[in-house]
């Protein structure tokens, strides 16, 4: 790990609301929610602090509150942490403009940049030596995706410089993407303006380009994950336990399954996948979950499966029921025998009754 960077400043934007993740994101911010058996933030300040970053600006807004109690003051993670809100969003340039307001980095100075929701494998020295090698006024990381035309997509140049900011489109011209890590000189920062809502992406961006500004792309083939839907935020999970992403932050070595503290799996059970067992979790025997999210106290109970799901705090999945790429919200009880699956979502408390929801006939 490259850690040269010791004055590095970052400011990390948390404040979206995370609907897509309802309702794992009723109670909780998405940027708390547990991911390999730690908040999912906890990766990210474990990583930040590998490459040298000491000081983390927390740009808060939905359920503020919960972010200081969560982290402290960084000491635990070898940093210093701050907390500043916006009482109104601000959308993402102005969030960035806000937290600016406790960075102690000089006009020249890097700033980096990070999104709450993104797990990524790429190299943050590397980007912010490019941006200092060029004297950038930003420096965007860029990954390839599949399937661009889900994104907005950034073409640049022979030279990396970045030459538009494309929205979403059917027929992209490039299949890399914004990856949602910048590096930011902080006077360009402070040309943002205060307490309005910008957008980095629609507005920022593209003007610094006209400006005839340099904006360069770090673009990269690493591991790159956007956790903002179930399925997404199951799968950086899964990828954590298993070690496809390596995280100073995961609390136990990478294998089929973690299990927390007084989690208790059957023998009879099978668990594998890069599951997550949470604390005080039962898995009785019988059972089958692969590749899950369980959160501390649920239970699954004899003979059911889990798979690719989320089961919120204290949930219960009965006796023989199937759950497959499903959220079951904090406390909800899926009764004996029913079939979940397709994306369906149970809200927090809900008991569904034995049998009430099938995909297949009865044998």
């Amino acid at each position: 790990m490259e850690s040269s960077l010791p004055d590095l400043e970052a400011i990390l934007l948390v404040g979206g609301q995370g609907t897509r993740l309802r309702p794992l994101t009723l109670g909780t911010p998405k940027p708390l929610l547990p991911t390999a058996g730690v908040p999912f933030l906890a990766h990210q300040l474990a990583r930040a602090r590998s490459f040298g970053v000491r000081r983390i600006v927390f740009a808060t807004s939905y359920k503020a509150s919960m972010f200081e109690p969560a982290f402290g003051d960084g000491s635990a993670f070898g940093l210093s942490l701050e907390y500043i809100t916006e009482e109104t969003p601000l959308g993402t340039g102005g969030a960035i403009r806000n937290a600016a307001d406790a960075l102690t980095a000089g006009p020249d100075d890097p700033v980096l940049v990070l999104n709450g929701d993104i797990l990524s494998g790429h190299d943050i020295g590397e980007q912010v030596r490019l941006h200092r090698a060029r004297e950038a006024a930003v420096t965007l990381h860029l990954t390839e995706v599949v399937d661009p035309s889900r994104f907005g997509c950034v073409p640049t140049d022979d030279e990396g410089r970045v030459t538009a900011f494309l929205e979403k489109t059917p027929n992209p011209v490039t299949n890399r993407i914004n990856a949602g890590c910048y590096v930011f000189t902080r006077s360009v920062i402070d040309s943002i303006p205060r307490g309005e809502v910008v957008s980095v992406e629609r507005e920022t961006f593209p003007g610094l380009i006209e400006s005839g500004q340099l904006v360069l792309g770090y673009a990269t083939r690493t591991y790159w994950i956007d956790v903002g839907t179930p399925a997404a935020f199951v799968q950086g999970s899964r990828d954590l336990v298993l070690g496809r992403l390596s995280s100073p932050a995961l609390p136990g070595p990478p294998g089929q399954y973690l299990a927390l503290d007084g989690a208790r799996i059957s023998p009879d059970a099978k668990v594998l996948g890069g599951t997550a067992v949470g604390a005080r979790a039962v898995v009785e025997a019988g059972a089958t979950v692969m590749g899950s999210v369980l959160s501390d106290d649920c239970v699954v109970e004899e003979g059911a499966s889990v798979i690719d799901s989320v089961l919120g705090q204290g949930a219960r999945v009965c006796a023989g029921t199937v759950v497959r790429d499903a959220v079951i919200g904090d406390g909800a009880i899926v009764g004996p025998g029913n079939e979940l699956q397709h994306g369906v979502r149970i809200w927090p408390g809900v008991e569904l009754p034995e049998r009430a929801l099938r995909y297949s006939s009865d044998v």
